[in-house]
């Protein structure tokens, strides 16, 4: 049900509700009769036509947008106000349907003072407490919906800035893998044709991580031995890959090039820097309900805080992004010439 036929079921059955009681109240204290049920009736109408004719006001003036305390002075003038126009309305609508008080009209010559004030008093009391309930229902109506645009803009503006990280990632990644060709082709034309051909394919993964939050760590398995295959051809013997990689952890989502950017991060600062090269070591495992990834590579950490640390940066960002606090990435240098990164992923 939509909230405007909730807001007419609750004015109908609210007005209804209240009128039947005072006619309760009319027969059991002066008897049953048909100018009462014709007043009920009447009256029925006018509370859901002044209430929502202040309702329409509201909504015109953009009064549910106002601080309260400039909606609190705004209110009680207005049920004020409303108060004294159902008094106006209902005595004489009283006087014309309900026999007993025309007869004591007539006799007196007048409508009492404290006729009115009672009146007055009455629908005051009725008219605060539909006002305080609409308003109220508005308040938490209005924080429910702040709440929920303010989580699709989180959403939106983390998806954005998840993009424009990988976008980061893409020209610095092509950077390094057309400088490995360019070396290869004059050396040798049959390799660099090879290399092409893993390009090729390194392109088209990094193009669709671009339209991905996750992929496969299968997938990002793959994409990290095209890397290391051009990256293996250019160091040859300097270079050595290890991979310890369970089979239960191929299906489990990482985000796109995460991988490939540590490892090459791993090659540029401990590969690429000793004469006699290194090794570069890739683990994975679950552990509970966590992915655990770990990157261990020849080299001294100070190397890598020297450089511009765009990669490892942009990894920390992206968990973030994507897992909040339930990822970690650390790195530390585990030996005098091994550093070791870490990555925690919860398993979804």
């Amino acid at each position: 049900m939509n909230r405007r036929k909730i807001y007419w079921l609750c004015q109908i059955i609210g007005w209804t509700g209240y009128s039947l009681s005072d006619l309760i109240i009319y027969i059991l204290r002066d008897g049953y009769s048909y100018g009462q049920v014709v007043n009920v009736i009447i009256s029925i109408g006018l509370g859901i036509g002044i209430t929502h004719l202040y309702r329409l006001i509201l909504k015109r003036l953009h009064w549910l947008e106002l601080p309260l305390s400039q909606i609190i002075p705004r209110t009680l003038m207005a049920v004020l106000i409303m108060a004294v126009t159902m008094v106006v309305l209902s005595v004489p609508l009283e006087y014309f349907t309900i026999p007993r008080v025309q007869k004591r009209f007539d006799e007196i010559g007048g409508i009492p003072v404290i006729y009115l004030a009672w009146g007055f008093l009455n629908w005051t009391k009725n008219l605060l407490l539909w006002s305080v309930i609409y308003h109220v229902y508005q308040y938490f109506s209005l924080s429910k919906r702040n709440e929920i645009e303010r989580v699709q803009l989180e959403s939106s503006v983390k998806d954005f800035e998840a993009k424009i990280l990988r976008a980061q990632l893409n020209p610095h990644f092509m950077f390094n893998a057309l400088n490995s060709i360019r070396a290869l082709i004059y050396e040798d034309p049959n390799k660099a044709k090879e290399a092409l051909t893993q390009l090729s394919s390194l392109l088209r993964n990094s193009l669709l991580s671009d339209r991905q939050k996750t992929v496969s760590l299968n997938e990002e398995l793959k994409t990290v031995q095209d890397y290391l295959s051009l990256e293996k051809i250019r160091y040859e013997d300097r270079l050595e890959v290890q991979t310890n990689i369970s089979p239960d952890t191929l299906n489990v989502q990482v985000p796109p090039m995460m991988v490939q950017t540590l490892v090459e991060n791993a090659v540029k600062h401990g590969i690429s820097k000793p004469l006699k090269g290194g090794f570069i070591s890739i683990q994975a495992q679950l552990e509970r309900n966590f992915l655990n990834l770990i990157i261990r590579n020849t080299g001294k950490l100070e190397r890598a805080e020297n450089s511009d640390g765009v990669g490892l940066l942009n990894t920390s960002q992206r968990l973030v992004l994507i897992y909040g606090t339930g990822a970690s990435f650390r790195i530390n240098q585990e030996t005098d010439e091994v550093v070791r990164a870490e990555v925690r992923l919860p398993v979804q």
